[in-house]
């Protein structure tokens, strides 16, 4: 699976939820090789979406259409300034991946020496955090350049999400996480979260 991470200020974010709904009604159908995707504004105004293909190559194909072409040159107007675009090669799921029934997700991003290493970490301990926080749906996970990695995680809600993330971890559960995880990670949290899965 190849995952698209897009994300900037947003200037104009009823132009841009009405751009979103445009593209997933009239551009989406033509997609080849398009899954889904992850979207929603944060608190401080940023967009981020999150566009799942069924490979690198569906993605390119996607990217090259004319109405693509088209649609985004609308759609960038709805950002104020430069916009990001993270292509992740190799993406991956763990417990259920991602759910359309998710009431909150939350996107994290960083950079690590290592990225291996720490998403193997990550994975492993998965059905032992799904048994402390049930709240957990799963997550998905993509790698881009040489250290950057950004996952998904999906709760069932917000309330649940923030009434157990204090919860303390077995002990070697968090000093695995202690030693793993970078120091400079972004939390990006979506609150009304657009999801869309294709089912073909």
């Amino acid at each position: 699976m190849f995952m698209q991470v897009i994300q900037g200020k947003v200037a104009d974010r009823a132009g841009l939820e009405s751009a979103m709904t445009r593209w997933n009604e009239e551009l989406a159908p033509g997609a080849i090789g398009y899954l889904g995707s992850t979207g929603g504004f944060t608190d401080d105004g940023m967009f981020v979406v999150l566009a799942r293909f069924e490979s690198e190559d569906a993605a390119r194909r996607n990217s090259d259409r004319p109405e693509q072409a088209a649609w985004w040159a609308e759609a960038a107007k709805c950002f104020d300034g430069e916009v990001t675009f993270m292509d992740c090669a190799n993406t991956s799921t763990w417990l259920a991946g991602g759910s359309d029934d998710a009431g909150f997700v939350q996107i994290m991003e960083g950079h690590s020496a290592n990225r291996e290493r720490m998403l193997q970490m990550m994975e492993g301990y998965a059905g032992r955090i799904k048994e402390q926080r049930p709240e957990v749906i799963g997550g998905t996970v993509g790698t881009y350049d040489a250290d950057g990695w950004v996952e998904a995680i999906y709760f069932t809600s917000e309330a649940e999400a923030r009434a157990h993330e204090n919860m303390p971890l077995p002990d070697d559960i968090a000093e695995a996480m202690a030693r793993e995880m970078p120091a400079d990670v972004r939390y990006l949290d979506l609150h009304e979260p657009m999801l869309v899965s294709v089912r073909r």
